[in-house]
């Protein structure tokens, strides 16, 4: 008889094709399906491309466009012909332009229970909420397991999360994970998954443990798992699959690596200020803040009852004078919905502005706050300059607290609106309506499709062997919890260059050091010193490829963020960290070089590397 089984280690054992289900150890696993959207497409495409094959060998691949679509210039629509194109050559479904947010589209009509999900965006762990094991990775990673490859990762901890009671009123889901995030900060669930359990889960919807699970990577964890129960049902019910449901939980007496509880009944709201989901505080803690904007949706509050929420609270009212207000649904069908329940009139005649279901401001792609000024949003993320602005002051928090807020012009606590107005029920089951995502041709067909490349899609630069010795200087020092929005840029100017890396790499690194992309060039290369949590936030590759179109070929930090210390090894540049944390605040640009005393391979743990006498001094090993 086997021992009582988490759902997370039930997942990967059914999925499991090399290694050992030990914490550390490096599994392989065999991928059901790939997402993959515009943004991060170009890159996995090319390097898909690359591999040489006639057409994808997963069972399912959807391409979103949900990120570049301003189009401000010829370089949004060239890309959407490529991706179009190369998705119909090898077999992939394309969502068009409008369709809706990847991630929430995919939970509409494609997450299934029991599978295993790799996305080429960080946020595609929102399938965990039906019981799928779902991670985010870089594009050569999703580009490999596309061709059939499979997929790497180690093995996590599992972190068995008990959830009781239920929520309060004018409390949501949001404020679940902001109560994670105050408790773990963004680096406390690296190498985690965490699962949730216990009575309260059948209190929260599927499109609530969505939001959850959505926002789980911004503790720096792998993935998030709800059981596959009876809202699951009926979600896949109204979305017309019940043949895709399968019940699915952890067994009775399931032992796990760490556990936590949560009370939901004691939860209050919470926002988290600028500019990190980590940096969590109570909402009364800053109530009174003037506000001079609210924006209300993104792909982890876009669901009918985020949008029904504000709807409710702003009915017979208007948006406060000082405020401009935006709402944005997180798919096709949900707007279809909020428009036949009369939600988006309400909201309309209250004076917010609809846009349409795309990432848009929650990826700096318009909405651009004024400088130093509050801006109150439902996004996942706050980091800096994330919005459009550089030196923007971004809150996040839930629908209701951004309804209070909207209402009041300053950041409110929604429980003082008193009791929660009835929000008007959706009607009936939405209306499916897959006509949007085209299915590709068959193979046959399929191999004589012409791939359309503007002048604007690059092939990304070859990595390198790695040599005995590196030699070169330390091009720039960075500071803890930089983000890889600080090394491939957001914002609608950034995100379009980045189907071509030598010009998005003019970007790296902008904020902290604007002379560092040209004197990289002029050095040749060198090295990179960050701190803590190095590489945090977007699973977009550009940020490793980007130093290596620079010559960049180590980077040595206190620590890494997961998907981008994988990313870095794919492309050939090396993760170090310091063995003594204090040498990193003595880094100078000196010349360092780094010797190995076994091989580069693979950056086994257990290797030595050392700084050469005469040599600026560091003692470093391998991440």
């Amino acid at each position: 008889m086997t021992d009582p089984q988490s759902l997370t280690r039930k997942l990967l054992a059914e999925h499991l094709s090399g290694g050992r289900l030990v914490p550390g150890e490096e599994i392989d696993l065999a991928v059901d399906q790939i997402l993959i959207e515009d943004a991060t497409g170009s890159m996995t495409a090319l390097q898909f491309e690359k591999r040489d094959v006639d057409r994808i060998d997963v069972p399912l691949a959807v391409m979103y466009v949900d990120h570049n679509v301003l189009q401000i210039d010829d370089k949004n629509m060239d890309e959407h012909r490529y991706l179009r194109s190369f998705a119909a050559r090898y077999g992939v479904h394309y969502s068009r332009p409008g369709n809706g947010i990847s991630h929430y589209v995919h939970l509409e009509r494609f997450a299934k229970p029991g599978e295993v999900l790799v996305g080429a965006d960080s946020h595609s762990t929102m399938a965990g909420a039906v019981g799928m094991f779902a991670v985010g990775a870089g594009g050569l990673d999703v580009a490999v397991a596309m061709a059939g490859y499979g997929f790497s990762l180690e093995y996590p901890k599992v972190v068995g999360l008990e959830l009781r009671g239920t929520l309060p009123d004018w409390v949501q889901s949001k404020d679940v994970i902001l109560e994670l995030l105050r408790r773990y900060g963004v680096r406390g669930g690296l190498g985690r998954v965490f699962e949730f359990k216990g009575e309260g889960v059948a209190a929260l919807s599927v499109t609530e443990r969505g939001t959850i699970c959505n926002m789980i990577t911004e503790l720096g964890a792998t993935a998030a798992v709800f059981p596959s129960d009876e809202r699951v049902h009926e979600w896949l019910v109204a979305q017309e699959r019940e043949d895709d449901y399968v019940p699915l939980a952890a067994d009775p007496a399931a032992s796990y690596d760490e556990t936590e509880i949560i009370d939901l009944s004691t939860l209050e709201p919470l926002i988290a200020k600028p500019t990190s989901p980590g940096n969590v505080v109570p909402v009364s803690e800053v109530a009174g803040t003037k506000t001079f904007q609210v924006c209300v949706g993104s792909s982890v509050n876009s669901s009918y009852q985020d949008l029904a929420t504000p709807a409710a609270v702003l009915k017979d009212n208007i948006v406060h004078p000082s405020i401009e207000m935006t709402v944005t649904p997180g798919s096709r069908q949900i707007l279809d919905t909020i428009a036949r329940s009369g939600v988006y009139q309400d909201l309309v005649a209250a004076g917010a502005r609809m846009l349409e279901p795309v990432c848009g401001p929650c990826i700096g792609v318009g909405q651009a706050p004024s400088k130093g000024e509050p801006s109150v949003r439902t996004f996942n993320r706050n980091f800096p300059g994330r919005s459009g602005t550089v030196g923007d002051e971004v809150y996040l928090c839930s629908p209701a607290t951004a309804a209070a807020t909207a209402l009041k012009g300053e950041i409110s606590d929604p429980r003082e609106l008193g009791d929660p107005p009835q929000t008007t029920p959706a009607p009936g089951n939405p209306a499916v309506d897959d006509r949007h995502i085209l299915a590709p041709p068959p193979p046959g067909e399929a191999r004589s499709v012409e791939i359309v490349r503007g002048p604007n899609i690059v092939p990304p630069p070859e990595g390198r062997p790695l040599p005995e010795a590196l030699e070169g200087r330390v091009v720039v020092v960075v500071e803890d919890d930089v983000s890889t929005g600080d090394m491939a840029p957001d914002g609608a100017l950034g995100m379009s260059l980045w189907s071509n890396i030598p010009e998005c790499a003019k970007y790296m690194f902008r904020r902290q050091d604007p002379e560092f992309h040209d004197r990289a060039l002029e050095w040749g290369g060198g090295f990179i010193v960050g701190g803590h949590n190095y590489g945090q936030g977007s699973s977009r590759e550009h940020a490793a490829l980007s130093p290596l179109h620079l010559g960049i070929r180590a980077i040595v930090a206190k620590s890494f963020a997961r998907i981008h210390r994988r990313n870095l090894v794919a492309q050939g540049i090396l993760p170090l960290v310091f063995v003594n944390e204090a040498d990193y605040g003595s880094v100078n640009g000196r010349w360092w070089l780094l010797e190995r005393r076994s091989s580069w391979l693979g950056v086994m743990p257990g290797q030595k590397y050392r700084l050469k006498p005469g040599y600026s001094r560091a003692n470093v090993r391998p991440s």
